[in-house]
């Protein structure tokens, strides 16, 4: 995170604050969550669904376009497909 704000030209003091600011965000939600985990396995299963499917929307409207647009052919789908298919088997296991 810090490395590309860097190299656009932000000074280092902004980049240790933004950083920081990042970390405190994190730590505050993973806080909640565990607070609101802690009331049942039904409410922890649904925040991860979410988090999965937020996840999934980021692969597919993102990343899975850019992989093609880079690398021409067959190979990115084939590697997604595969993928997939091993996130299943480890899931499975």
């Amino acid at each position: 995170m810090a490395v590309p704000m860097k190299n656009g030209g932000i000074g280092t003091g902004k980049v240790i604050l933004y950083v920081i600011l990042s970390g405190i965000t994190t730590g505050i939600g993973a806080f909640f969550g565990s607070l609101v985990g802690s009331i049942s396995l039904t409410i922890i299963s649904l925040c991860l669904s979410f988090a999965a499917g937020a996840m999934l929307y980021i692969v597919t409207g993102e990343l899975i376009p850019e992989a093609n647009g880079l690398y021409k052919g067959r190979m990115s789908a084939i590697a997604n497909i595969l993928g997939f298919i091993l996130g299943i088997i480890a899931v499975r296991i």
